[in-house]
């Protein structure tokens, strides 16, 4: 007997893994992630440009840790005031409101303006509700 056979263990797992069949690799399908950031309201209003906001998120996205190396794993595109970012690889959309409140606070916006979620797989910019807090005021 050997020592852990003595003492009532069970085999060592290295025992039965060569009795075992080779482990097979498993491929991953592709999964295209689709993000959308809704700027209509800020567009509208003329203080904020989707075009600018389109070059920033393409210049700072990162990549396996690398700014610029998009390749063909992340797309930025843009319709009218919403922007779209698609990505084949791992991209969260926290990612995606750090970088958007980034840009809202590099274009001295961040106090008019928040990154809200709208729905599961999109963001819209929206302004805070200031007019309420000054009625209250008012009223004092």
């Amino acid at each position: 007997r050997s020592r852990t056979q003595a003492r009532g263990y069970a085999r060592p797992l290295l025992l039965l893994r060569r009795n075992m069949a080779p482990a097979k690799k498993i491929q991953k399908k592709k999964v295209v992630k689709k993000f959308a950031i809704d700027c209509s309201q800020p567009v509208d209003d003329g203080i904020m440009d989707a075009a600018s906001f389109e070059k920033f998120l393409l210049d700072k996205i990162k990549v396996n840790g690398k700014v610029g190396n998009l390749a063909d794993l992340v797309t930025v595109s843009r319709e009218k005031a919403k922007v779209i970012v698609s990505a084949e690889t791992d991209f969260s959309k926290r990612y995606l409101k750090y970088l958007s409140k980034k840009y809202l606070k590099k274009q001295q916006l961040r106090d008019w303006l928040h990154v809200i979620a709208n729905k599961k797989d999109s963001y819209e910019l929206r302004y805070y509700n200031i007019h309420d807090n000054e009625a209250d005021e008012d009223e004092d």
